[in-house]
């Protein structure tokens, strides 16, 4: 990157970092679990008011059935949790889901997956960064005018922050992440000491808001139907659980068990929260609608549009502390920060992912790359673009992008532990030692579970969300699938072509001769230059070629051409149409027609400017060449840059750049003679 650029880039990302200093950036589980456990951790923020919006459709009364489906959702986070702490020993590379599918129900399978995932991180963020907008909008009637401009505001913060580094993110997200589970959990007890001990009377704002009823009266089928969309709409909170799986590599040592404890740490924090807000809900008497302005009632009156219907954790919140508390603007703003730092399970996920996906040759190999601070900077700022797209085409609209949601990541889980349960089979089959059997075997009954549970989860998630916007996760997924195995079938077409071959072959035979031609347009110090660099070749044959579109032009050349003598013969081809890069073409394909085996080298004689407007009034002809002559086979092209005194304008830049450095990029002392201080022994 030009050094203009340096120092908003060092400013905004920091100083670049030394391959060898990758082990630094390695986390510790106290920054691991913010950083990759902020999505299922904050999805208890938008979880629960899911659930409630759902059954709200039948009315207040069909609240009832809501600690059922936390029950179900518990069962399902520990379920998941206790599977993928089977898959991080297994398979610590960092491939996760990705990695278990590949490597053990095929390509297909894997790509299916890797689909699954990519489509589900770029929705973590839009919902996330939607979902926190959304609540802070509760408090600053600004932010809500402008939900779309926030939104796409507060991504893009949040890929500088990410760019400067998964260990300097970390850090960052991890305070607003232990105030958020510090602030629920606090409101929890309160709340049960106020209700259970106290015996006080907790109203939430909506407490005497009635809810018309789209539907009343459900029973049977539709009841269930109604249950199982409120049990898929509630599944949210799980999101982002598989995102530790993919982070192994990013734990220190030792990695597996550091990714297991913190799987388990996060589960247990999520089904707590989820469950005491649903609790909490119940108690304080929370209204919600998926239509506020028309389905809630305010003595039998719509409270109409211009009614903001607040999260169900705000409302908790006000019942709980009261409004304008301490405690309640502490938990609401970070609960609004927490949400934009989900968005941090995807800014880890997926730059990882499409590293490995690039390594195998399904993703451009840019991704692969880290940037100046060791992180994945191209996966960031696809996984960035991709977001605000989203956001940007659902209005910012957490209700509308979460239907969308969480079928990319039960379609990974369900294929994930169906792996699984094969990578046990397969190990079993070999394994002899008794322990290590009955520890395989337990494992197997594990994932087995987790595979039967997971996929009856996705079947109701497809069944009731189908409609509802789930399709367009589906066609994401499509999308991501052709696309990677176009990328792939390109790659391998490329490696066969490129490849060589054993025994010796046409492109490893010496060409019979080879042919110089130097392009003229002026006999100047360029094109004696280049005709002097020419001769140095050996060539087999060297000529000079000029075309004729002026001919008192062309006449002057070739009387000089004379005149001094150049013992290099002049072709001049004729071209009455004025064009000079159709007749070059023409030229060299005779002459690769005529002698196949030979090879055509070509000089081209350029100018060397300072100034952006002079490339613009120079050398369009050799590009135009150039560009045409690529497309040849057997002819080598060379530029004979021949410097201008303007080019001493950009030298002088050239070399203020190098003396000057940027701040945060000042090296101290060289790079290569630098050694570690070894640790003195105390006697």
């Amino acid at each position: 990157m030009p050094k203009l650029t340096d120092v908003p880039k060092r400013i905004l990302i920091g100083r670049a970092l030394r391959s060898d200093r990758l082990g630094e950036t390695l986390l510790p589980k106290r920054i691991a679990l913010p950083v990759f456990a902020s999505d299922p951790l904050s999805s208890v923020a938008y979880a629960p008011g899911e659930v409630l919006l759902v059954l709200s459709i039948a009315g207040a009364s069909a609240y009832h059935f809501s600690p059922w489906i936390a029950l179900a959702v518990v069962v399902l986070m520990f379920t998941v949790v206790a599977s993928y702490r089977q898959n991080v020993h297994a398979y610590p590379s960092g491939g996760g889901d990705y990695e278990v599918a590949n490597t053990n129900l095929g390509p297909k399978a894997g790509l299916t997956v890797a689909s699954a995932l990519l489509v589900d991180y770029v929705l973590t963020v839009a919902v996330s960064i939607s979902s926190g907008v959304e609540n802070l909008g509760s408090a600053i009637p600004f932010v809500i005018e402008n939900k779309v401009t926030c939104a796409v505001g507060i991504i893009v913060l949040l890929t500088l922050m990410n760019l400067r580094g998964v260990r300097e993110s970390g850090k960052l997200f991890a305070i607003p992440t232990y105030v958020f589970v510090t602030g629920v959990f606090i409101m929890i007890v309160w709340g049960a000491y106020r209700g259970l001990v106290l015996n006080d009377t907790m109203e939430a704002p909506t407490a005497h808001f009635e809810i018309k009823a789209e539907e009343s009266g459900l029973a049977g089928f539709a009841l269930v139907f109604l249950l199982l969309r409120a049990f898929s709409s509630g599944c949210a909170a799980l999101t982002g659980v598989e995102a530790i799986s993919n982070g192994v590599p990013a734990f220190r040592k030792p990695k597996s068990k550091n990714a297991a404890t913190t799987l388990a740490l996060m589960g247990t924090l999520a089904v707590t929260m989820f469950c005491g807000i649903i609790v909490l809900a119940m108690a304080t008497d929370v209204k919600m609608a998926e239509f506020p302005g028309r389905d809630l009632l305010r003595g039998g009156v719509p409270v109409g549009d211009g009614y903001v219907q607040n999260p169900v954790i705000s409302q908790v919140a006000a019942a709980v502390f009261g409004p304008d508390t301490f405690f309640f603007v502490l938990l609401a703003a970070a609960t609004a920060l927490v949400l934009f730092l989900a968005a941090n399970t995807a800014y880890n996920g997926f730059p990882l992912l499409g590293s490995i996906l690039a390594q195998d040759r399904y993703l451009p190999r840019q991704l692969h790359t880290r940037g100046d601070r060791l992180a994945f900077s191209n996966g960031i700022v696809l996984l960035a673009g991709a977001a605000i797209l989203l956001v940007w085409m659902y209005g910012a609209d957490s209700t509308k992008l979460i239907q969308l949601y969480i079928v990319g990541v039960f379609v990974s889980f369900t294929l994930s532990q169906t792996g699984m349960v094969r990578h046990w089979n397969r190990h079993l089959r070999t394994e002899r030692d008794k322990a290590k059997r009955r520890h395989m075997i337990r494992s197997r009954a594990i994932n087995a579970f987790g595979a039967f549970f997971t996929g009856l989860v996705l079947i109701i998630v497809l069944a009731t969300k189908f409609t509802h916007g789930a399709w367009v996760a589906l066609l994401g997924m499509v999308i991501f699938y052709g696309t990677m195995t176009a990328i792939r079938r390109h790659y391998d077409h490329v490696a066969r072509e490129i490849a060589a071959a054993e025994s010796p072959g046409d492109d490893g035979v010496r060409p019979s001769r080879v042919h110089t031609i130097v392009l003229v347009s002026k006999l100047h110090k360029p094109t004696l230059r280049a005709l002097a660099f020419a001769k140095l070749t050996r060539s087999d044959r060297l000529e000079a070629l000029s075309i004729n579109v002026d001919p008192v032009e062309t006449k002057q050349l070739r009387e000089e051409w004379e005149r001094r003598g150049i013992n290099v013969p002049l072709k001049i081809l004729d071209s009455p149409y004025r064009e000079i890069t159709r007749p070059v073409i023409e030229y060299v394909r005779g002459l690769r027609t005529e002698n196949p085996r030979d090879v055509i080298s070509i000089f081209i004689p350029e100018y060397v400017v300072g100034r952006w407007f002079e490339q613009v009034l120079h050398n369009q002809s050799a590009l135009r060449l150039k560009g045409r002559l690529l497309f040849t086979p057997g002819v080598m092209v060379t530029s004979v840059p021949y410097q201008l005194e303007s080019s001493e304008v950009a030298k002088k830049r050239a070399r203020r750049r190098a003396e000057w450095n940027a701040p945060g990029a000042v090296r101290r002392g060289p790079v290569d003679t630098r050694t570690k201080k070894e640790p003195t022994e105390k006697p």
